[in-house]
């Protein structure tokens, strides 16, 4: 379960990264993915689970 939810941190990640620098005219679609994604390493961090 953990392999799963650094998976989908990385692609919100990579689509984060892909999103701002190709299509740069949908910035808020974009922005709300890397929330995402931080939202849920910070929520693996305060669980104290292992990453």
């Amino acid at each position: 379960m953990r392999d799963l939810v650094w998976l989908i941190i990385v692609l919100l990640i990579i689509g984060w990264l892909i999103g701002f620098f190709a299509f740069p005219d949908i910035g808020s679609l974009i922005h709300i993915l890397i929330v995402i994604a931080v939202i849920l390493i910070i929520y693996k961090l305060l669980t104290g689970r292992s990453l």
